[in-house]
């Protein structure tokens, strides 16, 4: 029998910043780290759902350093919660300091994803079950987050999102 739940799978990547990379100021194109992003985390959402997947939506991107020309750029991506078809994944973007090893965040980014059939429609997906405080923290935010993208999209009256409402009303 098929369990209906899995634990987080870790995808990461390693690239190198190449010259057509870059822009003028010898940074890597943010268009680039999109693409390197959205593979990545494909790789993660195809690993749990064990079934081909398409990139729904990029819910939040946010280049917060500059990703120099010849810098070791390492992704990692993981689901942090599974719906019926569609599955949230985080990635996070390090640079390597080539002469200590050491590594810095340096950029992350939220996708979602939907598994589909051989049809191309949405098939449903294993739950996911969290396991450090990391991934506790992420699965749980992760219906506020679709509650708010659902109400902006007009897809959700505010008043439904009962996860949104806990945040501001008090107990």
């Amino acid at each position: 029998m098929k369990s209906n739940t899995a634990k987080q799978t870790l995808a990461i990547t390693t690239e190198i910043v190449l010259p057509n990379d870059t822009n003028t100021l010898g940074n890597l194109f943010g268009g680039q780290l999109l693409a390197w992003m959205d593979v990545i985390a494909s790789v993660s959402a195809q690993r749990h759902s064990k079934r081909v997947v398409v990139t729904a939506s990029v819910n939040n991107v946010s280049f917060q350093k500059p990703i120099n020309h010849a810098s070791i750029v390492t992704l990692e991506a993981k689901v942090s919660r599974a719906f019926n078809s569609s599955m949230e994944v985080f990635v996070d973007v390090f640079v390597e300091n080539p002469v200590t090893g050491s590594r810095d965040k340096c950029n992350e980014a939220i996708y979602t994803f939907v598994a589909v059939d051989q049809n191309g429609g949405p098939i449903q997906v294993p739950e996911l079950v969290p396991e450090t405080e990391e991934e506790i923290m992420r699965f749980e935010g992760a219906l506020r987050r679709k509650q708010l993208a659902l109400i902006l999209a007009g897809r959700m009256k505010a008043s439904d999102a009962t996860e949104l409402k806990k945040l501001f009303l008090e107990d």
